[in-house]
């Protein structure tokens, strides 16, 4: 499957508060991305995640997200990535609700 971009939503993402420590000064879209290396060894090829799997992170949580065990690293958060990023982009362009989704997670 070809990688699906969505920049209207990769804008709203890059509006909300970090979903890990709520900062929203410098906020990044930041793919899930262990989700998509599964799915692509199914398929026998590299693919880099989809932008529905992309959720807010600050700067400094999203080079931590990338420099250590990325399922690891969201599991000390207590925060499941997948879960967090279909629902904002069910909601993209609702900055309310997606700023209640993320609060919801603390």
């Amino acid at each position: 499957m070809k990688r699906q971009k969505d920049n209207k939503h990769l804008d709203f993402i890059r509006g909300l508060p970090c979903a890990v420590c709520l900062d929203n000064t410098s906020t990044e879209a930041a793919h899930v991305n262990y989700t998509e290396r599964k799915v692509a060894r199914m398929n026998a090829r590299s693919m880099k995640a989809h932008d529905w799997f992309a959720v807010p992170l600050c700067g400094r949580c999203h080079r931590e997200q990338h420099t250590t065990n990325e399922r690891a690293w969201w599991a000390g958060k207590e925060i499941e990535p997948n879960y967090l990023a279909l629902a904002l982009y069910q909601i993209t362009g609702d900055q309310e609700a997606g700023e209640t989704i993320i609060r919801s997670w603390h």
